[in-house]
C-alpha cells in the first residue's frame, strides 16, 4: 500500500498526505452491520470529561466487526473495505452458511480468497490456537482470554511474535517491545494487520483534526495561573519552573499512574525495560 500526496495549492497542502484506497473493492457497506457513533465529547456517563480535546467532527457509522470467529468456519472474502472507527482495513466475509461478517483485513488479504478458523492449517490470516503454530509465527489478533475474542494486536500494521510455548503458556513478543504470557488456548491470526503505512500519513491542517473530533490543545505556559500550573508569568518565553503538572496539579511526564495490576503476572519482559536499553 502506497500513500496519496497533493499538489502543495495551499499550506496546509504542502506535505499533507491521505491514505491510498486503491485496496478498497466496494463503497457500500453492509446495513445491518452498521451503527451510528454517538458523540460523548470525552464525557462520561454523568457528563463529566474525562478525555480533553474532544468534540465535534464528522459523524460516523461504525462497523460490526466480529473478533470471534467460531471454531470450523470456512469464509471466502466478498469485499476489503474502509472502516471510519478505526486504522485497519476490514474485510467483509461469508461463511459456509452464508452468513456475513466483518473482520480486520490481514496484510495480503484478497478478494475470493478463504480463511479458516480452529483446527486448520497453518496459513497466512487463518485463525487457530497459540497451541497450533509454529514457533517464531508472526500473528495479530491475539486472544486475552480464551472464547473472549482478539482484543490486542488490531491497529494498523500491528504484528507480534510467537517466540516460545512452555506448558500451558506462549510467550509473545507484543508491539511494544513487551513480553507477555498468554495461554495456549487462546486465538490468534497468522500474519500482520493491513494498512500498514497508515503511520506515515501526514495530517497537515488543523481543520483535518476537527473533522476527526479532535479538539485544539493549549499549552499550559501559555495560560493563566489561575488555570493552569505552569501558568502566569510577565510575558515572553518562560519554563515552566516546577515539574510537570496536569491542569489539577498532577504529576505527569514519567509519573506511574498505573493502577491496574492483576495482570502483572502474565508480563515476562516491561516494554519499559526494553526501552531503556536501547
Amino acid at each position: 500500500m502506497a500513500i496519496t500526496k497533493y499538489n502543495p495549492t495551499t499550506p496546509a497542502r504542502r506535505g499533507m498526505t491521505s491514505q491510498d484506497l486503491d485496496m478498497i473493492t466496494t463503497k457500500k457497506p453492509v446495513k445491518n452491520l452498521l451503527v451510528a457513533k454517538k458523540q460523548k465529547s470525552g464525557r462520561n456517563n454523568q457528563g463529566r470529561i474525562t478525555t480533553r480535546h474532544r468534540g465535534g467532527g464528522a459523524k460516523k457509522f461504525i462497523r460490526k466487526v466480529n473478533f470471534n470467529l467460531p471454531a470450523g468456519t470456512v469464509a471466502t472474502i466478498e469485499h476489503i473495505e474502509y472502516d471510519p472507527g478505526r486504522s485497519a482495513r476490514i474485510a467483509r466475509i461469508k461463511d459456509q452458511d452464508g452468513k456475513l461478517h466483518y473482520i480486520i483485513a490481514g496484510n495480503g488479504m484478497k478478494v475470493g480468497q478463504t480463511i479458516r478458523a480452529g483446527k486448520v492449517e497453518v496459513a497466512t490470516n487463518n485463525r487457530m490456537p497459540l497451541s497450533d503454530m509454529p514457533v517464531g509465527s508472526v500473528i495479530y489478533g491475539i486472544e486475552l482470554q480464551p472464547d473472549k475474542g482478539a482484543q490486542v494486536v488490531r491497529s494498523a500494521g500491528a504484528r507480534a511474535q510467537l517466540t516460545a510455548i512452555d506448558g500451558d503458556y506462549a510467550m509473545i513478543k507484543m508491539p511494544s517491545g513487551e513480553v507477555r504470557r498468554f495461554r495456549v488456548e487462546c486465538m490468534a491470526s497468522l500474519g500482520s494487520v493491513g494498512n500498514e503505512q497508515h503511520q506515515n500519513i501526514k495530517i497537515g491542517s488543523a481543520g483535518r483534526k476537527r473533522k476527526m473530533g479532535i479538539r485544539p490543545s493549549v499549552r499550559g505556559i501559555a495560560m493563566n495561573a489561575a488555570d493552569h500550573p505552569h501558568g502566569g508569568g510577565d510575558g515572553g518565553a518562560h519554563g515552566i519552573g516546577r515539574t510537570p503538572r496536569t491542569p489539577w496539579g498532577q504529576l505527569t511526564l514519567g509519573y506511574r499512574t498505573r493502577s491496574r495490576k492483576s495482570t502483572d503476572k502474565m508480563i515476562v519482559k516491561s516494554r519499559h525495560s526494553a526501552k531503556r536499553r536501547k
